[in-house]
């Protein structure tokens, strides 16, 4: 299941601690980034032990625009992981709120 830009600006906006995760690049992130923990598409597979505990835990995955976070939702929940959301439409949403 996928999660707006606006519940999760709203969530922030509350100080909920959520499990967010950037699945770009060290420079994007560097360039704009909500403070999710930073794990690059292509470094998760060897990174995914790094959520160990979080499986039945919601975990929201989000990129530039959804395409990659796409991606690594589906890779976590064939590795375990029980609620990934996406974000639609990743930063580039998010910024335009």
């Amino acid at each position: 299941m996928d999660i707006t830009v606006q519940e999760l600006k709203e969530r922030l906006d509350k100080g909920e601690q959520l499990n967010i995760i950037d699945v770009r690049e060290p420079n994007e992130y560097e360039e704009y980034n909500i403070g999710a923990k930073l794990i690059p598409l292509g470094e998760l597979p060897y990174r995914v032990d790094e959520l160990d505990g979080l499986q039945d835990e919601e975990v929201i995955v989000h990129c530039r625009s959804g395409a990659r976070s796409a991606r690594a939702q589906q890779f976590l929940e064939e590795n375990g992981f029980n609620n990934v959301r996406n974000v639609t439409g990743g930063m580039l949403a998010y910024q335009a709120l």
